[in-house]
């Protein structure tokens, strides 16, 4: 089965206040987590952008003002693509999810249909490990204009294809989807600082 073409959007440019350090630089098995999921990105999808302050050597941009948001950063990043003459789907990851697997965003990826993936762990969506459809992407920037700033209405889960753990579960396990933003998550995690 030939893939569909994919971009990537990788956010990078949260503040780590809880955290007391960038997580982006979380190392994971020697590598910095940022790297190591642009890296995953890269493998599935192209042209892949970093929204955040230029850790990993992709093409970076920041969202406006900086800090203020995953909603932002997705608008952000779907620009920056749109510039790169990208305007289809793309796969949306935030670093600081540092057991991510290649598999799992393979299953992402290849999921049939136009409209969005996202997995869901025990009910819960998650957004900033979803393939994104033009249609969300777009979107981002119009209820960003409208003030909004969280991540409730998009992707727009009423279109959307929700994944629970028999859609994933063969590839991965819910330890994939949690992420690190305290150092109380680093150590239930068993990891260190970066």
């Amino acid at each position: 089965m030939r893939r569909r073409q994919l971009s990537g959007i990788l956010l990078t440019g949260g503040s780590s206040r809880r955290m007391g350090f960038d997580k982006a630089g979380l190392l994971v098995d020697g590598e910095a987590c940022a790297e190591r999921l642009a890296r995953l990105l890269s493998d599935l999808a192209a042209p892949v952008v970093e929204v955040g302050p230029g850790h990993t050597g992709l093409p970076a941009v920041l969202e406006s003002p900086p800090g203020s948001g995953p909603l932002a950063a997705v608008a952000a990043g779907r620009s920056a693509l749109l510039l790169a003459g990208h305007d289809g789907p793309a796969l949306v990851l935030a670093c600081d999810l540092p057991f991510v697997t290649k598999a799992l965003l393979e299953v992402l990826a290849d999921h049939p249909g136009d409209a969005s993936v996202v997995p869901t762990v025990g009910g819960v969506d998650q957004p900033l490990l979803a393939r994104w459809s033009a249609r969300d992407l777009d979107a981002a920037a119009k209820h960003l204009a409208t003030g909004e700033r969280s991540l409730r209405r998009l992707p727009d889960r009423a279109a959307a294809t929700r994944l629970d753990e028999a859609g994933w579960g063969a590839v991965a396990d819910a330890r994939a989807f949690a992420d690190a933003d305290t150092p109380a998550d680093l150590a239930a995690l068993g990891l260190g600082p970066g």
